[in-house]
């Protein structure tokens, strides 16, 4: 039986759903104004992640990448400088990781706009960010005293481990976002199609 893995799946869908209703949908508004002007002035999009996050990240870049976005992820060995006016989309569900936070902020110093998605309103890579984007998630394991006081009064740590609530939420709604980014283009599904990989 794989009773443990549908309660979990259960669980992250649950999860999900109640985030639809806690995003603050201003925030996602003004990230995708952002990246439309971005887009009609030529400028570059620089998206940042580390571990999961990342993978998030690389994904979301290859949907504007379809749209037509000049669009770079960190660390890979193609990625060019950075300038004023660029926008660096940086992804950390604790807002700590210090890869990412270290990046967004020599990418302000720069110029660039920091767009931060992250769990944590009050973390490093918020309070430097130029926008912010706030999308729930459980970002870090619980205190050893947290967890038997939560364990006392039948309070039990979620199934999903580690920060998967925050990633998978943050790449459902990030595809989303590109969704709403078609519409407001006028893009269709083909158009898309057009730019993705021949060779695979």
């Amino acid at each position: 039986m794989v009773e443990w893995a549908q309660t979990a799946m259960k669980e992250i869908i649950e999860f999900v759903e109640k985030a639809q209703g806690v995003i603050d949908w201003s925030q996602v508004d003004e990230m995708i104004e952002l990246l439309l002007r971005t887009k009609i002035k030529d400028h570059a999009v620089l998206v940042i992640g580390m571990g999961r996050s990342g993978f998030v990240g690389k994904a979301f870049a290859l949907r504007l990448m379809h749209l037509g976005f000049r669009v770079y992820v960190f660390g890979e060995t193609i990625t060019p400088a950075i300038g004023k006016d660029d926008v660096v989309v940086a992804i950390s569900g604790s807002g700590e990781t210090n890869v990412v936070v270290r990046a967004a902020e020599v990418a302000k110093n720069i110029g660039a706009i920091v767009v931060a998605i992250t769990s944590r309103p009050d973390s490093p890579l918020a309070k430097i960010s130029n926008k912010l984007v706030i999308v729930p998630g459980r970002t870090r394991l619980a205190s050893e005293q947290d967890y038997y006081v939560r364990q006392l009064i039948g309070e039990h740590e979620p199934l999903a481990p580690l920060g998967t609530l925050f990633e998978i939420t943050a790449m459902i709604l990030l595809d989303s976002l590109i969704a709403e980014l078609m519409k407001r283009m006028g893009l269709t599904e083909e158009e898309l199609k057009a730019r993705h990989a021949t060779i695979e």
